[in-house]
């Protein structure tokens, strides 16, 4: 904004009448500070926001939960393919889904007694349903069921 001071020539002596300036001003147009929705619409919808987040979440932390615990041969008492409970697969002899090579002597009954040692007879079904027979050569590679 500006400040005009008039002096009216007329008063002094030796100066001889021109025009004078004249100021125009214009109404300001005042711009409104924040256009849209209003706040309490915008607090509402971060609401929404924050629930569909904390829903979304609990959600995904319930799945990995049953996901974990419906993984096979994990720590929460899983059985192996042969019938013996992971812990113990773990610490037997051959463990289930290794490769196995026949030795000279070996036998389905005798691998089913390395794979399962509490009870030999899961293990051998399982065997000779992986194998397709019950016999086995030495030099052969079973893949431990």
């Amino acid at each position: 904004m500006a400040a005009v001071e008039f002096i009216d020539v007329n008063e002094l002596p030796g100066f001889e009448v021109r025009p004078t300036l004249r100021l125009v001003t214009s109404a300001p147009t005042l711009r409104p500070i924040r256009v849209g929705r209003s706040l309490e619409h915008r607090r509402a919808a971060r609401a929404r926001m924050m629930r569909r987040r904390r829903r979304t979440l609990v959600g995904l932390v319930l799945i990995a939960g049953l996901v974990i615990l419906s993984w096979p041969g994990h720590a929460f008492g899983g059985v192996t393919g042969t019938g013996l409970p992971t812990d113990l697969a773990n610490s037997s002899v051959v463990a289930s889904g290794t490769v196995y090579e026949v030795q000279a002597g070996d036998t389905v009954a005798s691998i089913a007694a390395k794979v399962n040692p509490l009870d030999p007879h899961l293990a051998r079904v399982a065997l000779v349903r992986e194998l397709g027979s019950a016999v086995v050569v030495p030099g052969e590679h079973v893949l431990i069921p």
